[in-house]
């Protein structure tokens, strides 16, 4: 019999039918595909052996002039920042804004013999005179409690805690490990809480009735009238210079239900030469640093614009005198004898500080360091919100809702420049785009785009797939993120059925090939560390993201972390002479590389799969003429004697075994025509 190669089209075809993708592949799962060849993908190991608190939506990864290797990790509880393997707390204090020299940090005598505990209870209940404002789920940190309390050991309250419940404005408990013995108050008079910024969701909430929108958002016992959308905790990072510059990207008002931005942070490096003090110190509100003035107290997104050192806000508190009315603070912008800049949020605002001083947002007068303000604004035209902003080389690409926009520094009296690109466009969600080589990628409502100078939409074989298996209403969790060594853009999304991230696609740009599978990610960040990408993950607990949640690093061994990774890849059906005649087939000649496992003896699982019709199922029957058969493929296989009779074939290559890596080249099938029966 003459032999037949099977040379198969790069890329996953779902756009069509399985027939009609004749010569192309039409399943995957963990594969990639590589110089046109489908293969196996890389591994991931754990970064960190140890776990972190909430769900993580953003990483950000930059070294210090002291050569710190620094990770930031933003989760809907926590804010971190992982060095040597280590996960260092640095969320800030809960500040009242804006009065941001004060916090939420009690003390004497207002937390004089706070602690209650009651006979046989592990829960422990702490009572101030004035109002905490913790939520269920916060963390707050206890210290100076002094000998046992109702026989609870200090050393056990004398700790971080998590909110179990709020009583009342003035009365949260917390749990400890050791039940009390009675029930009695005390803790002594150097009681020290500590409150951190309340905790947010892990994904976002549309609804009604109680409790939508979360505690205190309406008033007690009353429903909510029109749906309320809580978003879930996003986190937007980026370093100037050694420090750390942070937002949430979205809260909800209680005034209106309606998101807005949150307030910025700033963790500051410090001038020692090992970061261990500065990693041990949390990070606080821009606006409380010396010199600080007009900083908003709400912004959608921070970013830096490294050329030329303006922190920028995307989406913002406007600011003094800005046209909103009458004179220059404008009627209505502030109250009378109040606050100096208006207290709304406009999600279309572009604002920036004063030049290498990200604390000075005033555009007129001196800055701390001598110099005319640089500090200004701008106001996006076109859309209802800005989504995203995302910096290439020369140009910052600006996303609202309906519109895409270039800003790009001027270096004269206006700063920066804004000009449209593109109208009719969308973007998915906040963290549905990324760029690379000066490109920008991004998932759309519909389909796919991209940006190298011109807005256009990418083509893509997977777009009925994609789209139409997607929850829309967790638009908010899709993350988009670059594995820059093997030229693709992921995206990690939820399914139609799912509330969590369970799916991914994946865009080849130098071979221009799309593929797909089934993988949790909450955040992505290439290149990090060791030029490895790192991403999160979340097991997901009996009430919340709260379990367990993993750093991995990818492109590292060959399994999924120390399991095996269940990996395949299936071809669309072939056939000979469009189908006219069946095909028998006698044997086939392997082709697959197994160079890089380290398993003993590596094997793959190779499966062809006959059937007469495009609409007949495959079987196993062992008396079916057209029964799939499968065999184990080695690296001695030198041929497989496989005989079947059908109108068109598949042929599928998996493996499940740890340790195994494999790359599929060109198969050759024994078969020839037999009739047209």
């Amino acid at each position: 019999m003459p032999f037949l190669k099977l040379t198969f089209r790069p890329g996953i075809n779902r756009d069509t039918t399985n027939y009609a993708n004749e010569g192309g592949w039409y399943e995957c799962d963990n594969i990639r595909f590589y110089s046109g060849y489908p293969q196996k993908l890389g591994g991931w190991i754990k970064s960190a052996p140890s776990t972190f608190i909430g769900v993580c939506r953003q990483m950000w990864n930059w070294i210090t002039s002291y050569q710190d290797n620094f990770v930031a990790l933003g989760t809907n509880k926590k804010v971190y920042i992982e060095v040597g393997s280590v996960f260092n707390d640095i969320t800030p204090i809960r500040n009242p804004l804006p009065a941001p020299n004060q916090n939420f940090t009690f003390t004497t005598p207002q937390t004089d013999n706070c602690i209650r505990t009651t006979n046989g209870s592990n829960t422990v209940e702490v009572t101030l005179p004035v109002a905490h404002e913790c939520i269920p789920g916060d963390y707050v940190t206890i210290a100076g409690v002094v000998g046992n309390v109702g026989g609870v050991p200090d050393s056990e309250i004398n700790t971080e805690h998590e909110v179990v419940s709020v009583i009342s404005s003035f009365t949260f408990t917390v749990h400890v490990a050791t039940a009390a013995s009675s029930t009695t108050s005390g803790g002594g008079l150097g009681i020290k809480i500590g409150c951190q910024i309340n905790v947010g969701l892990s994904y976002g909430l549309l609804g009604y009735g109680w409790g939508t929108g979360g505690w205190g958002l309406i008033a007690w016992g009353e429903s909510s009238i029109d749906p309320i959308y809580t978003p879930q905790r996003d986190w937007w990072f980026d370093n100037f210079d050694n420090d750390l510059i942070m937002n949430i990207r979205a809260v909800v008002q209680q005034t209106n239900n309606n998101p807005t931005g949150g307030p910025i942070y700033y963790w500051a490096r410090g001038s020692n030469t090992i970061a261990s003090t500065a990693l041990s110190t949390r990070a606080v509100l821009l606006s409380s640093l010396p010199g600080a003035s007009f900083v908003p107290n709400a912004v959608g997104q921070i970013l830096i614009s490294q050329n030329d050192k303006h922190l920028l806000a995307f989406g913002a508190q406007p600011y003094l005198g800005q046209a909103y009315g009458w004179g220059l603070g404008g009627w209505g912008v502030f109250s009378w004898g109040g606050s100096s800049f208006s207290e709304g949020y406009d999600p279309l605002l572009i604002r920036w500080a004063s030049r290498n001083e990200p604390q000075y947002w005033n555009v007129v007068g001196t800055t701390p360091e001598g110099r005319a303000s640089s500090a200004g604004f701008l106001r996006v035209s076109r859309g209802s919100k800005i989504v995203r902003a995302i910096p290439t080389r020369q140009e910052i690409v600006v996303f609202t809702d309906s519109h895409l926009y270039s800003l790009q520094f001027l270096a004269n009296a206006e700063i920066f420049g804004l000009q449209e690109l593109s109208d009719s466009i969308s973007i998915m969600g906040p963290r549905a785009a990324a760029s690379v080589n000066n490109v920008v990628f991004w998932m759309g409502k519909d389909k796919f785009y991209i940006y190298d100078g011109r807005s256009q939409v990418l083509p893509c074989t997977l777009r009925e797939h994609v789209f139409k298996n997607i929850n829309l209403g967790q638009f908010e969790q899709v993350v988009c993120g670059i594995n820059e060594s093997y030229n693709e853009v992921w995206w990690f999304y939820c399914s139609q059925n799912s509330l969590t991230i369970d799916s991914y696609v994946v865009f080849n740009y130098l071979e221009q090939v799309w593929f797909y599978g089934s993988m949790s990610r909450t955040s992505w960040l290439d290149k990090a560390s060791n030029g490895k990408p790192l991403a999160t993950y979340s097991i997901l607990g009996n009430d919340d993201y709260t379990e367990d949640s993993y750093l991995y690093q990818h492109e590292t061994g060959l399994n999924s972390d120390e399991a095996p990774m269940v990996s395949y890849i299936q071809s669309s059906d072939f056939d000979i002479g469009d189908g006219e005649n069946f095909m028998l087939t006698r044997r086939m000649i392997p082709d697959i590389n197994f160079v890089s496992s380290t398993a003993q003896n590596p094997e793959i699982d190779l499966t062809v799969r006959p059937r007469n019709w495009p609409g007949s199922n495959f079987t196993n029957d062992p008396s079916d003429t057209q029964r799939v058969i499968q065999t184990s493929v080695s690296q001695y296989t030198n041929q497989i004697f496989i005989r079947a009779r059908a109108r068109q074939m598949a042929v599928k290559i998996a493996s499940d075994d740890l340790g195994v890596f494999w790359q599929l080249g060109a198969l050759r099938l024994d078969a020839r025509e037999d009739g047209k029966q």
